[in-house]
């Protein structure tokens, strides 16, 4: 099947090369000019695991190409997959300006029957919208339109692609549907197939109520906290209810990175144009906030002041296996400690270029673990990477200033942490005073 994905950010190039990697001709394409040189040389925009090695792989199998020529890029194509960007606006509505572009660049190009399906996450009613804008500047209608909307997770989006849980795809006749349940058979999937606007709402309601997952067990956590309970060990109980589940009970400094915090604002963006107040998401947003607060709170309850401390904080990403810093928790807490006059060193070890674009210009980014941590008062867990889970606590016990740490994911137990000479604060548990 020939495939053409028009976007290479980050779903659409995972997409793109987990399509051609299952045997499909596939032509990604972009208006970046420098980007599709880069890709076309095996240089990836994103870090993401296993993803340059495919590029690279299904590029010399002749099955991947990246061209800025959408009519090329489109000819052949039996399926366009739209998947561009749809950032925040200020009101937190997505803002459809590039998929309202590329919807009109498809119709001035479009000449026999296409399935054109639209990845971005979408308000609902968007393919519609799509649909009348392609028809406008194409003069026709021997096309459809179609809704299949992504569930990939960050730092695993090529597992979570080709071991994909389910396919949603929203279509309005039977033709486009078979189109896109064979692209599917491969992955050995469950395929759903159901109206557009249904499809619409799924990646949304699957979003918001993940987001309220992890609210929820970060309030169970702040409770725990004046309870002496440990929020770990009942995050455990819960999800041994198979109606409840493990995942998404993590307590911490809260979620970020492209789509819980877009996704959930836009919700209510859509709740409101029909006139529904959904105080539930609204209160998860809430709390949210004010979680990414937490550790600046522990410290100032442990000192009293942060002006002139060395703060060490490790890991950057808004999670561990990416380098996206999007509504990561880093960006808050970094801006509060500054406001507090301490003195900020940071690691991550993906995102350090990353970082440097968005966190304050105060911010120190150290080249490892031990740089960071070199003369820390207090160390800040933001991201739970495995080389920070694999930190040494001897060497940090060992240290001149005996740094107090903050840890904002519960990397370690306290069982082991007690181990050693340490003050210890994490969220949800008791915490550990030498």
């Amino acid at each position: 099947m020939n495939v053409c994905v028009i976007g290479t950010g980050y779903v659409g190039l995972v997409s793109g090369v987990c399509f051609s990697d299952i045997g499909n001709r596939v032509t990604c394409v972009d208006l970046d000019e420098n980007k599709i040189n880069n890709l076309n040389n095996g240089i990836v925009p994103i870090y993401e695991p296993g993803l340059k090695e495919l590029v690279i792989k299904n590029t010399n199998e002749e099955r991947l190409f990246f061209t800025t020529d959408l009519k090329a890029g489109m000819d052949d194509a039996d399926i366009i997959i739209i998947a561009v960007g749809t950032p925040e606006k200020e009101s937190g509505e997505a803002d459809l300006r590039f998929v309202e572009a590329v919807a009109k660049s498809i119709g001035e190009n479009l000449s026999d029957y296409k399935v054109i399906v639209t990845k971005s996450t979408v308000p609902v009613g968007t393919n519609r919208r799509v649909k009348s804008i392609i028809s406008e500047y194409c003069g026709h209608e021997d096309f459809d339109v179609a809704s299949n909307p992504e569930f990939l997770r960050e730092g695993s989006a090529i597992y979570d692609t080709m071991n994909m849980e389910r396919a949603i795809i929203g279509v309005e006749s039977q033709k486009a549907g078979d189109l896109l349940t064979k692209l599917h058979e491969p992955f050995d999937t469950t395929v759903m197939v159901t109206d557009i606007e249904t499809a619409e709402m799924i990646k949304y309601a699957s979003n918001a109520f993940l987001a309220t997952k992890i609210s929820f067990i970060n309030e169970i956590a702040n409770i725990c906290e004046k309870l002496n309970a440990n929020v770990m060990d009942v995050a455990k109980g819960m999800g041994l209810d198979d109606r409840i589940g493990e995942k998404f009970l993590s307590a911490g400094i809260g979620y970020g990175g492209s789509c819980f915090p877009k996704d959930t604002k836009a919700l209510i963006q859509i709740s409101g144009e029909v006139e529904h107040d959904f105080s539930l998401l609204k209160s998860v947003i809430e709390v949210n906030n004010k979680q990414q607060q937490r550790l600046i709170e522990k410290a100032l309850n442990r000192f009293d002041r942060l002006e002139g401390k060395n703060v060490a904080l490790l890991g950057l990403a808004f999670k561990p296996n990416t380098d996206d810093m999007r509504e990561a928790a880093s960006i808050v807490i970094s801006e509060e400690l500054v406001k507090h006059g301490a003195n900020i060193k940071g690691f991550d070890p993906i995102a350090k270029d990353t970082a440097k674009k968005v966190l304050p210009s105060e911010v120190m980014i150290a080249e490892s673990i031990d740089e960071a941590i070199q003369d820390a008062d207090i160390i800040m867990i933001l991201t739970d990477w495995q080389e920070i889970k694999d930190l040494d606590l001897n060497k940090v016990a060992a240290l001149p200033g005996k740094p107090v740490i903050f840890d904002g994911r519960n990397c370690f137990s306290l069982d082991y942490v007690g181990q050693f000479d340490l003050e210890y604060h994490s969220i949800g548990r008791p915490s550990l005073v030498e």
